[in-house]
């Protein structure tokens, strides 16, 4: 496998970099308006201003370039067909699959993943209407109030995000809550004010062997059965259902196999929320909304297969990553959402994108040539711009920025939502701009602030519209973000949908919890600093 750096595309793209890394936004904007018209892409719903970031038409050609060198339109169709992308696990990575209409086929394997993927839609569907009408009740006969959902990492945080987004489109008549951590506080908060006969659990875990999940599901068995005053597993029955493909553990936890969702091994956790993981999604929304945030996701993953990269949004977003991450040594990437209801989106994001491209290795084994995934952060605007806004604005670091919005609002409060989008648009404006010292001192500002009070702008920003936060659109969302990763992983020549970089400290967890549960001192062969951690944290539980 040739190294990215010993391409001539890379060399060329490395030798323009300099031509453009040190204009101004503003002199790009005076020397190009149609810009704004030019560099704006639009995808399904989704409007996609990118005139604000540091680059030129050459730009956009040599990164191209560089894209199709290293096969990105090949290893989009190997994505499609199911090929095994995932190479060090030697299987497909197939979300797609999880959203493609009924009528459509891919045979992977010799197997119809499509057809597999709605036949548990459908009985998705049917538990989900069962509850939302009542017809499924707990132990006691009462219908179900209450669903908490117990996962973790995939498991948790895209159906947890997708719930918060889609709360104006819920079943007021149920709550759904989230527990993923193994702090026993956040269990203890999310059942303090449920009753155990109206509260159905969904733990969703593959192998049905996760620590944190098991835990906290074993915990909620007792609060449940304990509430219930009862130790059969009927009641358990009747209050628990499972996301997972291990039978024998789900039913000797007390589930019925039936009320069992499988899910398969070609996708990732972090790609999962369009499967049964989304279950909790759909009890919420009801099937109608989640097959709709199904078709948002189908309608983005055909843009990336059929549309050239010179338009192609995903792919676009990608190579602009690129631009920033390797050229510009920008290390961060802050996506803002100007959306209350968006607030976790930002975690989702981490997860997808960190976890998929945090690599040091390609898929030849070899150490990276260059720099991959960034750190993504960033929280609701217009919070951030009280907070961490500062250093967007005039710190050290460059910090290419997402700014999401949304035109019209869930709840329409008189002049909330054209405040909110005033900023949104500002933000853009004031990053990509700035302020001049000449500027500042026309403004009559007293000489010995004028360098306080100059903001050198210059700083990247996507905007990203949409007519209002439907299911579909964020669906859309999703999968833009989605393929960018993508995108970004085959440029770097890494595996985008592995994740053994979360494994040594799940074993390691588990040595450590066993002595820190000993009855008798245990001998602690760690290094150091982790035995007297151990050695401290035994005698603060009275176990010295």
């Amino acid at each position: 496998m040739t190294p990215l750096t010993d391409r001539p595309e890379w060399h060329a793209l490395a030798a323009h970099h300099p031509t453009v890394a040190d204009v101004h936004l503003r002199d790009l904007f005076a020397d190009d308006p149609d810009r704004a018209v030019r560099f704006t892409t639009t995808v399904g719903d989704l409007q996609i201003d990118w005139s604000k970031h540091r680059v030129t038409d050459e730009t956009l050609r040599l990164l191209v370039a560089l894209a199709e060198v290293v096969g990105l339109p090949a290893q989009i169709e190997a994505l499609y067909r199911g090929e095994h992308v995932n190479t060090t696990e030697d299987r497909p990575a197939l979300h797609v699959a999880l959203r493609m209409p009924r009528d459509r086929s891919l045979v992977v394997d010799g197997v119809d993943v499509v057809d597999e993927v709605h036949q548990v839609l459908d009985r998705m569907a049917d538990l989900a209407t069962r509850v939302r009408s009542g017809a499924w009740t707990g132990a006691t006969g009462r219908r179900i109030s209450a669903v908490v959902n117990i996962g973790i990492g995939g498991s948790d945080l895209g159906p947890a995000m997708a719930c918060d987004a889609l709360r104006p489109f819920a079943d007021p008549a149920i709550t759904v809550r989230f527990v993923a951590n193994i702090d026993g506080d956040e269990l203890w908060d999310a059942l303090a004010d449920l009753d155990p006969a109206e509260t159905l659990f969904v733990v969703a875990s593959k192998t049905f062997s996760t620590l944190e999940t098991l835990t906290n599901a074993r915990s909620a068995k007792r609060w449940l059965l304990d509430g219930l005053g009862t130790t059969g597993d009927d009641a358990v029955a009747r209050h628990f259902v499972a996301v997972s493909t291990n039978a024998e553990a789900v039913a000797d936890f007390g589930i019925d196999p039936a009320n069992m969702f499988g899910f398969w091994e070609w996708v990732g956790g972090r790609y999962s929320v369009g499967s049964a993981i989304g279950l909790s999604l759909m009890v919420s929304i009801g099937p109608d909304a989640f097959r709709s945030f199904l078709d948002g996701f189908h309608l983005v993953d055909e843009h990336y297969r059929s549309t050239p990269l010179a338009a192609n949004g995903p792919a676009l977003l990608g190579l602009l990553g690129i631009w920033y991450r390797n050229l510009f040594g920008a290390e961060t990437q802050a996506v803002i959402p100007y959306s209350h209801h968006l607030r976790l989106l930002p975690s989702y994001l981490q997860q997808l994108d960190m976890e998929s491209n945090g690599k040091s290795v390609g898929i030849d084994g070899a150490p990276v040539a260059v720099a991959t995934g960034p750190i993504v952060w960033g929280t609701p605007g217009t919070n951030g711009q009280h907070a961490y806004f500062q250093l967007l604005h005039q710190g050290t670091a460059l910090v290419p920025v997402d700014l999401i919005g949304m035109a019209q609002p869930a709840h329409d409060l008189g002049d909330h939502h054209d405040l909110l989008l005033a900023n949104l648009v500002a933000q853009g404006e004031a990053l990509a701009f700035g302020r001049s010292a000449e500027e500042v001192a026309a403004e009559g500002v007293a000489p010995e602030l004028v360098a306080h009070r100059t903001f050198p702008g210059n700083r990247p920003t996507t905007t990203i519209l949409a007519p209002r936060l439907t299911p579909s659109v964020l669906g859309q969302l999703l999968a833009l973000y989605e393929h960018k990763v993508h995108t970004q992983g085959v440029v770097w020549g890494i595996d985008s949908f592995d994740q053994w970089g979360v494994e040594l400290g799940k074993v390691l967890a588990g040595r450590v919890a066993g002595e820190l549960t000993a009855t008798e001192p245990p001998a602690l062969d760690h290094d150091p600093s982790t035995n007297r951690l151990v050695a401290r944290l035994r005698a603060a539980r009275g176990r010295a």
